[in-house]
């Protein structure tokens, strides 16, 4: 069985990921630093920008694939993955941007983020009730 919905998904957040990879590694050149960060409010944006997008696209991902291989509707899978990646990336913005300072990009991917997972959850909730209820 395929998630084609999912897959589409995890590309994008997987290119995301590429971005969001090479903002730090251009950091890490910079002060030729290969672990931690130093104290450039820019870098420390760029690590955190990174590693929070790797803290939660992969659950977000795998709920939404798991509700897709059961059989809940494409056009939910859709909505709710547009909201997890819309999320990822006002957030990487608002982060790189804001410099790590509260931006409203970051806050309303951080929202989307959350209302994403909240609702894949709820799916994945409903969708084991309506066969197994």
């Amino acid at each position: 069985m395929i998630v084609p919905v999912t897959a589409v998904f995890a590309a994008v957040l997987g290119l995301l990921l590429l971005v969001l990879s090479g903002q730090v590694v251009k950091y890490r050149l910079k002060y030729r630093k290969g672990l931690g960060i130093n104290d450039d409010p820019e870098f420390e944006a760029a690590v955190r920008a990174h590693g929070n997008l790797v803290e939660y696209a992969p659950m977000g991902l795998i709920m939404l694939a798991i509700a897709e291989l059961n059989g809940v509707s494409g056009t939910l899978i859709y909505w709710t993955g547009m909201a997890l990646v819309v999320g990822r990336i006002l957030h990487a913005w608002g982060m790189i941007n804001g410099k790590g300072q509260p931006h409203k990009a970051r806050m309303l991917g951080i929202l989307l983020t959350w209302l994403a997972v909240l609702v894949a959850a709820l799916l994945l909730f409903w969708n084991v009730w309506q066969v197994y209820g």
